[in-house]
């Protein structure tokens, strides 16, 4: 019973995602990460603690502030009722998916371009990537957008759900609170993100610092990298797009970026839609000769950015479904 239960909560969690995408007020368990790991940094820093070491009691002092406050409320809110126990877990769970909302910045991209607007694009994609957007053309616009797409899918949705899905087999095999352990392992991924995306910069300031931070995340989403392979060539399928090409560009072009695990989702939508993807870029700190994705594909226009997309949210529910079935399986 305990595992429809975790399946129920993932599932109203998946759909509340799609429906309003992610809530925007001042006490968003993001955003009180993000706060979180800014006090501590300077509290560190402040110490002297800013090379490695520090890094490293970063990452454990924000991991156990966020589960030991995770558990404690969970457990008060069953308490007094179970309802608005499992209303907490809910909206936890709810919280760490974030898919709605990178289709919602990038349609903004896709209008703006589609009415010839390159600055009001270059203005939107600048809110979701990190290069130095006024170097960008039309189609240098479109190879961001697909990129942060195809990136995102795994680090805002694809490993939040892995997370969660391995946490609540493990709860069940070893006798824990299924639901609880899937909420704490979906928790400790979101740090571990949101540690990568404000320390873990390759940067004097961060370099060693961000280390454990981005180590971390880079092994978090290590094998959901890999599986969005399964999820992305079921979806291209139903898309009609050219799954067996997005596989053999992943295959041949994963494992080119810095990152162990960016390259993955991205090579394989280069193939599935044939285009190019990556290249050379230019940062706030320098330009970056990123290798090609899919090289010898022409470059993406606008529509190939709603086609991906509308890639990713069948992948999405492939990957949904999959998960819903083995906790009901289990049950």
């Amino acid at each position: 019973m305990v595992m429809l239960e975790l399946a129920l909560i993932l599932f109203l969690a998946f759909i509340l995602d799609l429906l309003f995408g992610d809530p925007r007020y001042r006490f968003h368990p993001i955003r009180l990460i993000g706060r979180c790991i800014t006090l501590f940094t300077w509290i560190l820093r402040r110490v002297g603690l800013d090379g490695r070491t520090g890094g490293i009691v970063l990452v454990m002092m924000v991991v156990f502030a966020f589960l030991t406050a995770f558990l404690v409320l969970s457990i008060v809110f069953h308490r007094i009722n179970v309802f608005i126990g499992l209303g907490f877990d809910l909206f936890i769970c709810y919280s760490c998916l974030a898919l709605k909302d990178l289709f919602y910045h990038t349609d903004k991209v896709i209008h703006a371009l589609e009415g010839g607007n390159l600055s009001e694009a270059r203005k939107e994609i600048a809110m979701v990537v990190g290069r130095d957007v006024r170097f960008l053309d039309e189609r240098g616009v479109c190879r961001a957008a697909m990129e942060t797409l195809a990136e995102n899918f795994v680090d805002g949705f694809l490993s939040p759900l892995f997370w969660y899905l391995s946490g609540g087999i493990l709860g069940y095999i070893f006798g824990f609170s299924p639901v609880m352990t899937a909420i704490s392992l979906m928790l400790v991924f979101k740090v571990a993100s949101t540690l990568d995306s404000m320390v873990g910069y390759k940067d004097s300031e961060f370099m060693e610092f961000g280390w454990a931070g981005a180590r971390l995340d880079d092994l978090m989403n290590f094998v959901p990298a890999r599986l969005s392979l399964i999820a992305l060539f079921v979806g291209a399928w139903i898309c009609r797009l050219k799954p067996s090409e997005g596989i053999r560009m992943a295959l041949r072009d994963r494992l080119k970026h810095d990152s162990p695990n960016a390259a993955h989702a991205e090579s394989f939508v280069a193939g599935a839609l044939e285009v190019r993807l990556g290249g050379p870029a230019v940062y706030l700190d320098g330009e970056k000769d990123k290798p090609w994705l899919g090289k010898g594909n022409p470059d993406p226009l606008p529509q190939h950015i709603r086609r991906t997309a509308f890639l990713l949210k069948w992948s999405a529910w492939v990957a949904m479904g999959c998960s819903i079935c083995v906790l009901v399986l289990l049950a």
